[in-house]
């Protein structure tokens, strides 16, 4: 393993690290040395399920619901000498059956998957330039175009990635470099409803030019390098990791 993804000692935190693609991010960080804090929403790291897609083994973990601003502000610094390294923003929420064209549906996506991005940027933003860190935000390619019966996920998603850039320019003056990732297909469970159907799922792999779905490790990857000194002048940016989907 190179120096340049060594994370020895780095202190990361994962909102949303509970499961699925955040879970794979903080598993990689942890495998490469780091000390690495997860935020859920449930009450304790015993009350996830391994299938689906948990392993909290390692990891610490705080309850933080970040669809609440207040509850942002008011959770406990991850580490106990307040540093943070890196800080990776993969929290995500969908509502299924045309419920985002409603208000609630559209203010509860709204406020987890884009409000809690710039709260927890604010929080954590001097605790990162004392240390020279970054932050990771896991947006969609959604963001780049339509998504059918999600319009607050698309159009989350794509102010996660003009955030990104806007942070991205804000923060350098901090020593603090902001860029993304942007998933195409990763089995999670938020993306039950089209792995679980067998004709659905046959449909979305062959729209894939890799004819296959991402995995979190697949996401872990992009989000290593843009933590590491390899990526030391990128800034601003998101990485589409997606197959080829949207080509």
């Amino acid at each position: 393993m190179g120096s340049d993804t060594d994370f020895t000692g780095k202190r990361v935190l994962v909102v949303g690290g509970s499961s699925g693609i955040g879970n794979g991010i903080a598993h990689a960080f942890l495998e490469r040395g780091a000390l690495v804090h997860v935020w859920g929403t449930r009450d304790s790291a015993a009350d996830y399920d391994p299938a689906d897609g948990s392993d909290l083994n390692g990891l610490g973990y705080t309850q933080v619901d970040v669809g609440n601003p207040e509850a942002i502000a008011a959770a406990p610094d991850p580490f106990a000498d307040g540093a943070l390294d890196v800080l990776v923003l993969s929290q995500g929420a969908v509502v299924y059956r045309r419920g985002e064209f409603e208000r609630d549906g559209w203010d509860k996506v709204m406020a987890v998957n884009l409000d809690s991005v710039m709260d927890c940027a604010r929080k954590f933003r001097a605790a990162l330039a004392a240390t020279q860190g970054s932050i990771i935000v896991v947006s969609s390619i959604s963001g780049l175009k339509a998504n059918i019966g999600n319009p607050a996920y698309a159009a989350s998603k794509a102010g996660a990635i003009s955030l990104t850039k806007t942070l991205g320019q804000a923060f350098a003056a901090d020593g603090i470099r902001v860029n993304g990732l942007a998933p195409g297909l990763v089995d999670t469970k938020l993306t039950k409803v089209t792995t679980q159907h067998p004709d659905r799922l046959a449909g979305a792999i062959a729209a894939i030019p890799q004819r296959r779905m991402g995995t979190p490790a697949d996401m872990a990857g992009a989000a290593i390098f843009l933590a590491s000194p390899l990526a030391s002048y990128v800034t601003g940016h998101t990485l589409v990791v997606d197959g080829g989907l949207s080509l």
